[in-house]
């Protein structure tokens, strides 16, 4: 975008003048109603301003973002702590940060299951990040507790489609899937689970996830459902560099 011949042959020309002689309160003043008698003939160039402005900062969050992913790989793709559906050998990584109580996460999981199906090169990563009430986390100890006894994908798909989400339905989708409950409840409030759930809010602050669902492709950030925009990812990351 150019900025406006008119405006800019003002300045520079206004620009010159004082290069040439000190300003004065009237000069000063002449400047600011004729600045001001221009914007008020052509306002889209304030549009245009804003548009240029808003570019540039999304530009910045772009390339902060993707300085943080790269930063902390590692810790998002590779830490042993969470669950990996699909191909665990799978070349392309995604990573969903999620809480069983947001309504979002639920309504996304027919889509993550299609997209785990179809796509049979991609590791899809689980992390437990309960941040909308206390139930949530509870949901997330209780989904981590099961993981021991080799239950915590069909709990963690349980919790999702339970509508009402409380407590209670925590305890009875346990039982339900066969799980021994009182011994994932005990492992779910253990020391390790303490430092994985500290150690992924912390994740979540250093890469800028602020809300859940969001999905982490390579250097990407996809914040809400949009598995449209998940699958272009997948689709980008499958092409040579």
């Amino acid at each position: 975008m150019r900025f406006p011949l008119p405006l800019l042959a003002l300045t520079l020309s206004l620009a010159a003048a004082s290069c040439s002689k000190p300003a004065t309160p009237v000069a000063d003043k002449q400047f600011g109603e004729q600045v001001r008698g221009y914007l008020l003939e052509h306002p889209e160039v304030l549009e245009e301003v804003a548009d240029k402005l808003q570019s540039k900062r999304q530009a910045s969050a772009d390339a902060l973002i993707k300085s943080s992913l790269a930063q902390n790989k590692p810790a998002i793709e590779r830490d042993s702590r969470d669950f990996v559906a699909g191909n665990p050998d799978g070349k392309i990584t995604v990573v969903e940060f999620f809480d069983y109580r947001c309504p979002y996460c639920k309504a996304a999981l027919p889509d993550i299951n299609k997209l785990i199906a179809t796509n049979k090169d991609v590791r899809f990563v689980l992390k437990e990040y309960p941040i909308l009430s206390p139930t949530s986390e509870i949901a997330a100890r209780a989904a981590m507790g099961a993981k021991a006894q080799g239950k915590y994908f069909e709990v963690h798909q349980a919790l999702l489609n339970e509508k009402n989400l409380d407590d209670a339905a925590v305890d009875r989708i346990l039982v339900a899937s066969g799980v021994d409950a009182a011994k994932a409840k005990a492992a779910g409030a253990s020391a390790a689970v303490d430092g994985y759930l500290t150690d992924t809010k912390a994740l979540a602050k250093r890469t800028g996830v602020s809300g859940t669902p969001a999905f982490l492709i390579g250097d990407k950030m996809i914040a809400g459902w949009s598995m449209d925009q998940v699958q272009e990812a997948i689709n980008v990351a499958r092409k040579p560099a």
